[in-house]
């Protein structure tokens, strides 16, 4: 459960009546997103609907019944978080921004690259890019889906190219464990090799290229690696 702190007010207001919750700002997106991810406890600062939190005022159940036709506090809290409104102080809404504007220009990096290098953007360049486009980070939209809109503005701006590389890894067989978990997902063939060694293949985004060698010499000093035309 969220301290009442770090909460923030959820409001919905219907038929000229005010119904509030405190709420934690970070899980609302995740909420509307999958609710089945997130519990209404860990959502939730307290378990009560409010008709004016900070003045410590409640509805009656009568107006609960009329506004939502339930007094169930899910039904309640869902359609408040899915049709109402987050109140975010100034200085919230800023963090909020600039922590979903990290994770966008991550993600771009992470993807794409420079068509004439095939390396990554520098993160500074795709930032201030994104600022010269005037985009504009919604801390309530997920990275997913502000991603494509930021690649379309910054297409003009700068060059990007959307690659997969294929690298092919040989590591010491001690290493095999920690190294095989982080690639797994992106293996596209192994095989143990006569001198005990371990060798692979993966397919990666062109921006990863240098970040999965990163990851995999942290977990192997003793490894060799290519890259695959």
């Amino acid at each position: 459960m969220v301290s009442l702190d770090d909460a923030v007010t959820a409001r919905l207001e219907r038929g000229g009546s005010r119904y509030e919750i405190l709420v934690d700002p970070n899980l609302v997106q995740a909420w509307k997103d999958d609710p089945e991810s997130v519990l209404l406890s860990d959502l939730l600062a307290t378990e009560e609907i409010w008709s004016d939190a900070k003045a410590g005022d409640r509805p009656t159940s009568e107006a609960l019944e009329g506004a939502f036709g339930s007094t169930d506090l899910i039904i309640c809290v869902e359609r408040i978080l899915s049709q109402g409104s987050i109140q975010l102080t100034t200085a919230q809404r800023k963090q909020m921004v600039v922590e979903k504007m990290k994770q966008i220009v991550t993600e771009i990096s992470l993807t794409a690259t420079d068509p004439k290098t095939r390396l990554p953007h520098p993160q500074t360049r795709i930032e201030n890019a994104l600022s010269e486009v005037r985009f504009r980070a919604d801390p309530f939209l997920s990275v997913e889906r502000q991603v494509q809109d930021a690649i379309d503005l910054l297409k003009p701006v700068i060059p990007l190219q959307f690659i997969s590389v294929k690298l092919a890894f040989k590591i010491p067989g001690k290493d095999y464990g920690g190294v095989q978990q982080l690639l797994r997902d992106s293996l596209q063939r192994e095989q143990w090799l006569d001198d005990g060694s371990w060798a692979c293949v993966v397919e990666v985004p062109g921006g990863m290229r240098n970040e999965i060698i990163s990851r995999v010499a942290n977990r192997s000093s003793g490894l060799e690696v290519k890259e695959l035309d």
